[in-house]
């Protein structure tokens, strides 16, 4: 049988059966970028929807698709509004992957997030602003 694409951006097989497509693997990726940002691991994420480490996992790859109230679970969970997950939707647009860069800057948020102290936040925010600005510089 041939593959069908409907508008909804779902991939139709054999037997009509519907597998997930760009907009799961979008929510997937939303999903994975904010609890990443959170510090969470896959099987805290997991505990808290409850559901099974390995369900988490195919959810954040878009290997399966998220019901309604699964997701409502999620965004009550990781602290975003349902419409979060969709952002940066586009008709025919793939998700990108997440650059070592952005998996950078989201590690150096969660760790500042996590600093308690106020002088040690604000002697690493100099700290940051200083480097960047010797980087403009060519230095």
């Amino acid at each position: 049988m041939s593959r069908l694409q409907p508008e909804d951006g779902r991939e139709e097989g054999r037997r009509g059966a519907l597998r997930a497509g760009s907009i799961d693997r979008h929510v997937g990726a939303r999903i994975r970028e904010r609890r990443l940002m959170l510090g969470l691991s896959q099987q805290q994420l997991a505990d808290a929807i409850g559901v099974t480490y390995q369900q988490a996992h195919k959810y954040e790859r878009g290997l399966n698709r998220i019901a309604a109230g699964r997701l409502y679970e999620m965004a009550q969970v990781l602290g975003v509004p349902i419409s979060w997950f969709f952002d940066g939707m586009g008709p025919g647009r793939e998700p990108a992957p997440m650059t070592q860069r952005q998996r950078l800057c989201l590690e150096v948020a969660r760790n500042f997030a996590h600093i308690s102290n106020e002088r040690h936040q604000v002697a690493l925010s100099q700290m940051a602003r200083a480097l960047a600005e010797a980087e403009a510089r060519g230095e």
